[in-house]
C-alpha cells in the first residue's frame, strides 16, 4: 500500500488528519491507528464491515462483481488448471511453482503425512458419536504437544515447517475422526497416490483390498479444496491471526480456527445445508421448502445456496 491522500476528521470544530492507504485492489482505507492518541475517541465497527484488519496479498473478493482472486489468479482459472497443491503453493509463496517446485513441494508434503502414533490414541477419549468438529478441534490442538522444534513465528523456516505439517497431516487427522467414529480400523497414508486420492484412500478404504479411488470424484473433491482455500478475513482466519498475535503454537491456533469454523455461521452452513436437505426429504417437497424461503414470516432459511458477501454471483459456483 502506498499513502496518496489525506481524510480530515472534523470534532467539535476541531479538524484531525490521517492518511489515506491505496491497495492494488478494491477500496482505499483511512489509517486511523493515531485517533484514539489524536482524539481520545474510538471507532465501531462490530462486524468489521467497514474496517480492514490487516494488510494482505493472499485473497481478494469483490461482492458486487463476483469475483475472487488468489494472489490476482481468479479463482475460475485455478480451479480449472491447477491441483490443490499447486494453489497451496501459490497461497503460500505468492506464485506458482514451476515443475521442480511443484515436485518437490508435494514429495514435502507426502514426508508429513503420518501422524506421531501416540496421537491415535487421543480419539479413544472421544464418544464414537462425538461431533467430528469437537474431535478435529482436540486432536489438532494436540499437535502442539507432539511438536516443539517450529514455534518461532519470527523465523521463517518455522513457518514453513509447520506450514508443511499443517497441511499435510490434517487429511490424516480428518480421515481417522470419520474412521473412529464408523468404528472401522484406521488407514495409513499412502504415499503412491496424490493428495486428493491419498485423502479418499485413507476415508473409504479398508485392510481388506486395494482402494482405488474414482479419478472423476478424485478431481471433483480437489477442485472444492481449491474453492475453500481461502476466503479473505472470514471468521475463522480471523480467528486464527488473533490467536496467533499472542506468540501461541500454530497448532493450537489452528485448533482456535476449526473451532470457530464449527458455527452454523460459518463452515458449519455445509452441515446445516446436509440438515435441510434430509428434512426437505424428496424431490417433490422442494417448490414447498422454496416458498417457505421467500417467505418473510416464515422462520426457514435456505442453508448453502450463497455467500453473504457475493451480491450476484458466487465465482466458486
Amino acid at each position: 500500500m502506498t499513502t496518496q491522500r489525506i481524510a480530515s476528521l472534523s470534532i467539535d470544530g476541531k479538524s484531525t488528519e490521517f492518511p489515506i492507504m491505496s491497495g492494488t485492489h478494491g477500496n482505499d482505507v483511512i489509517d486511523i491507528r493515531t485517533l484514539g492518541a489524536k482524539t481520545g475517541l474510538f471507532t465501531y465497527d462490530s462486524g468489521f464491515l467497514s474496517t480492514a484488519s490487516c494488510q494482505s496479498k493472499v485473497t481478494y473478493i469483490d461482492g458486487d462483481k463476483g469475483e475472487l482472486l488468489y494472489r490476482g489468479y481468479p479463482i475460475e482459472q485455478l480451479a480449472e488448471n491447477c491441483n490443490f497443491l499447486e494453489v497451496t503453493y501459490l497461497l503460500k509463496n505468492g506464485e506458482l511453482p514451476n515443475v521442480t517446485q511443484k515436485s518437490d513441494f508435494e514429495n514435502t508434503i507426502k514426508r508429513h503425512t503420518m501422524v506421531h502414533e501416540q496421537l491415535s490414541k487421543f480419539f479413544s477419549g472421544f464418544r464414537r458419536d462425538a461431533h467430528p468438529m469437537a474431535v478435529m478441534t482436540g486432536v489438532v490442538g494436540a499437535l502442539s504437544a507432539f511438536y516443539h522444534d517450529a514455534m518461532d513465528f519470527s523465523d521463517a523456516e518455522h513457518r514453513n515447517v509447520s506450514f508443511n505439517r499443517l497441511v499435510a497431516k490434517l487429511p490424516t487427522i480428518v480421515a481417522m475422526a470419520y474412521k473412529y467414529n464408523t468404528g472401522m480400523p484406521f488407514m495409513y497414508p499412502d504415499n503412491d497416490l496424490d493428495y486428493t486420492a491419498n485423502f479418499m484412500h485413507m476415508m473409504f478404504g479398508t485392510p481388506c483390498e486395494k482402494y482405488k479411488p474414482n479419478p472423476v470424484l478424485v478431481r471433483a473433491l480437489d477442485i472444492i479444496f481449491t474453492l475453500h482455500a481461502d476466503h479473505e478475513q472470514n471468521a475463522s482466519t480471523s480467528t486464527v491471526r488473533l490467536a496467533g498475535s499472542s506468540g501461541a503454537n500454530p497448532f493450537a491456533c489452528i485448533a482456535a480456527g476449526i473451532a470457530c469454523l464449527w458455527g452454523p455461521a460459518h463452515g458449519g452452513a455445509n452441515e446445516a445445508c446436509l440438515q435441510m436437505l434430509e428434512e426437505i426429504g424428496d424431490v417433490s417437497r422442494v417448490g414447498e421448502y422454496i416458498k417457505r424461503a421467500k417467505d418473510k414470516n416464515d422462520s426457514f432459511k435456505l442453508m448453502g445456496f450463497g455467500h453473504r458477501v457475493y451480491k450476484n454471483f458466487d465465482p466458486r459456483a
